[in-house]
């Protein structure tokens, strides 16, 4: 049925599929998506949002690399907030709320306009395999696809197993099947498999609640994007709401606890730390009284209603009675009961920084396969399985993003040097390069690279270097202007900063804690000059004159660390041989290989003397 040899087949349509089809495609390889189910292509299995804590953060650098999450999240959003802007810039982080369905069509348009795209609708049982090299899939109807490289991004659809009270079912999604075949051959081929807990909310019907007796949360007054190419703002936004649980609702989630698969033994695997049931909230934090719910709209012309933070595996009578006993909820109609699934992953250590196999060669893994949780964490391991895999099959230099270049970086380096043995979630404080790693600099600090690869588009280049340049040149405006006594002064007192007794360099007064670029334009000469630039530009040069000094100083670091990057380690070293390392370094070491010191010194359990006993042998 398929005669030809593709150069890419993409395993899942997921978000990490999604992106890992893009990027391959769009550099030139041949590609296939296999898919499922073609109506569920980029589905929000989960929260009808993008962006957050560090997720943001991910989704610029996505659209920055010339992936499309940042556009499809621009195209369907329904609200856009700017998380943590009390805090430094480190910390911003764009979300956006999404309608479902827009979102989904918006991929599927998206991959359908894209070149050298192929699609075919049937579940992969099998790979492939000869010479230790992955040569293409078996699907269910018994087709074989020959292929140069595979991606696999089965989400939680691998022997996926849904959990509601006692009740059990097949799926890798409420009302999809599960795929089988694939993790008992990888086991067979001597992967390390496991299994892992993720879970959802109760979905209900938005016209039974009483949304008087909930706090609305609107989005920004003035809302901003994800990508950085021309996609629409948003005129019109439409506001969640926040409610509370209390302990009448506690207490009514605890007389089902003996019913609960999380606590009667039926769920053994590790569920996510930063999004836990409700039931497990109640019963992790019992001293507290309430937990707050978010209540999300599913999109502009649906009633359905996303409860955020009442993810549960209770059996539906007790999940739809506690929820009741909620403000707002007290006539509440459920379309369906939240509901936990459990699936097949491998640990990450079993990777390449490339996300290629140690064991197969040309078979890379992306997103919830590596135990991973999140859209944007998968989007991100899609794109540069993606990426990899077309640069193998055309024999071309692997793609890495370093923990200083990327929270993409950080991700996939955490995954494949320390592995995860409960769903791992993205936040600023697992970089430690953030203030380096901002929402606002991601095209900065990426886009070139992309288009070198052959990705990002002259247009995307344009942009980004058009925006370097007017953001220097306000910079060094800024820095080469003076304010006089007079001048400033006032300005200076109005906002409680201490007056100065002689003229000053603007971009002196600009470091003052209580002062920003917007309260400097009251100077009359500056807020002329300044309104020239765009939003974006200001907002650079202001980062870049304020907190000048931090910046400066991770660098510092980044070519510390740089060093140690840059010594190598070969790939069939026999660490057994150095009788100094510690027997827990030699373990890790032998298991996970690390190409260079620096990664063998992330590794857990592999303490600054095991590495110095390395540099030592090393001749360094």
């Amino acid at each position: 049925m398929i005669d030809q040899i593709y150069d890419v087949i993409v395993v899942g349509g997921g978000h990490a599929g999604c992106e890992a089809a893009a990027a391959a495609a769009n550099l030139g390889s041949k590609t296939l998506l296999v898919t499922m189910n073609m109506q569920t292509i980029g589905q929000m299995s989960c929260n009808p949002a993008m962006g957050g804590i560090a997720k943001g953060q991910i989704v610029r650098e996505i659209d920055a690399l010339g992936g499309y999450s940042g556009i499809v999240s621009d195209k369907s959003a329904i609200q856009f907030k700017m998380l943590n802007l009390s805090k430094g810039p480190a910390m911003w982080s764009p979300r956006t709320q999404n309608d479902r369905m827009l979102f989904a069509a918006e991929w599927r348009h998206q991959l359908e306009q894209t070149p050298n795209l192929d699609f075919f609708q049937d579940m992969v049982k099998n790979i492939i395999v000869e010479n230790n090299k992955v040569v293409g899939v078996i699907t269910s109807l018994g087709i074989e696809i020959k292929a140069n490289a595979v991606v696999l991004t089965n989400g939680t659809f691998l022997n996926g197993l849904i959990h509601v009270g006692d009740k059990q079912l097949g799926g890798g999604r409420m009302g999809e099947p599960k795929a089988f075949g694939i993790t008992e051959q990888l086991v067979s081929l001597g992967f390390e498999a496991g299994r892992m807990k993720t879970g959802t909310p109760a979905r209900v019907d938005g016209r039974s609640l009483d949304y008087s007796k909930m706090e609305e949360q609107p989005g920004d007054i003035n809302p901003r994007k994800f990508s950085y190419l021309d996609t629409p703002i948003l005129k019109e936004q439409k506001s969640c709401y926040i409610t509370y649980t209390n302990e009448i609702v506690h207490d009514i989630l605890k007389s089902g606890f003996d019913r609960s698969p999380m606590f009667n033994g039926t769920i053994q695997s590790i569920g996510p730390r930063y999004c836990p049931s409700i039931e497990d909230k109640v019963n992790r934090f019992a001293e507290r009284t309430r937990h707050q719910l978010f209540v999300e709209p599913e999109g502009w012309n649906t009633i359905e209603i996303y409860v955020n933070g009442f993810s549960s595996s209770l059996p539906e009578d007790i999940q739809i009675k506690a929820m009741r006993n909620i403000p707002g909820f007290e006539h509440v109609k459920v379309f369906r009961p939240g509901y936990a699934i459990e699936y097949d992953y491998f640990p990450p250590t079993q990777l390449k920084h490339t996300l290629e196999t140690k064991l197969i060669d040309n078979l890379y893994f992306a997103g919830q396969i590596n135990g991973t949780t999140g859209y944007e964490e998968a989007g991100g391991q899609g794109i540069i399985a993606g990426i990899n895999a077309h640069n193998k099959v055309k024999e071309k230099e692997e793609f890495i993003l370093s923990r200083d270049e990327a929270y993409i970086g950080v991700l996939i380096d955490d995954l494949i040097t320390k592995g995860t043995e409960e769903p791992y979630r993205m936040f600023t404080s697992r970089a430690e390069y953030r203030l380096l790693l901002r929402q606002d600099n991601a095209d900065i600090r990426l886009t070139e690279k992309s288009h070198q690869l052959g990705l990002a588009s002259d247009e995307r280049l344009q942009k980004v270097e058009e925006k370097v340049k007017n953001s220097s040149e306000l910079e060094e405006f800024l820095r080469n202007t003076s304010v006089k006594i007079e001048t400033i002064n006032p300005i200076l007192e109005e906002n409680n900063s201490s007056p100065v007794n002689q003229s000053h360099k603007a971009s002196q007064i600009l470091t003052r804690p209580n002062i920003n670029l917007e309260k400097l334009c009251a100077v009359d000469y500056i807020g002329k000059t300044v309104a020239q630039y765009s939003e974006e530009e200001k907002e650079q040069a202001e980062i870049n004159i304020k907190y000048k000094g931090y910046i400066d100083k991770e660098k510092e670091n980044v070519a510390k660390l740089q060093r140690l990057e840059n010594i190598r380690i070969p790939s069939d070293f026999d660490y057994t041989k150095l009788s100094s390392l510690s027997a827990e370094a030699t373990q890790k070491l032998s298991k996970l290989q690390p190409q260079t010191i620096a990664q063998a010194g992330r590794i857990s359990g592999v303490s600054p003397a095991d590495i110095n006993v390395l540099l030592i042998y090393l001749g360094r």
